[in-house]
């Protein structure tokens, strides 16, 4: 069995903010009001990088990195309790 291990390097907690004044406090990219859902969905929609960018230039191919590394942070810390 082979199994290979991706580590994302980026530093998502200086890109990533929760404010509760700001999206109703849902995660965003720092400095903008964009939310790390809305860059999920995007991508899971089937825009690039490139679209994303281009639709937004306040953003970074460093912030979808970090929004989809946030993602998997909080994928990896969620566990399911057995009722």
């Amino acid at each position: 069995m082979c199994i290979n291990l991706i580590i994302i390097n980026t530093n998502w907690q200086n890109l990533i903010s929760i404010n509760s004044d700001i999206r109703f406090g849902k995660p965003i990219i720092t400095g903008t009001r964009i939310c790390v859902s809305d860059i999920l969905s995007w991508l899971a929609n089937g825009m690039s990088y490139d679209e994303i960018i281009e639709d937004f230039p306040e953003l970074k191919k460093e912030h979808i990195l970090a929004a989809l590394a946030f993602a998997a942070n909080r994928e990896n810390i969620t566990k399911i309790i057995a009722a």
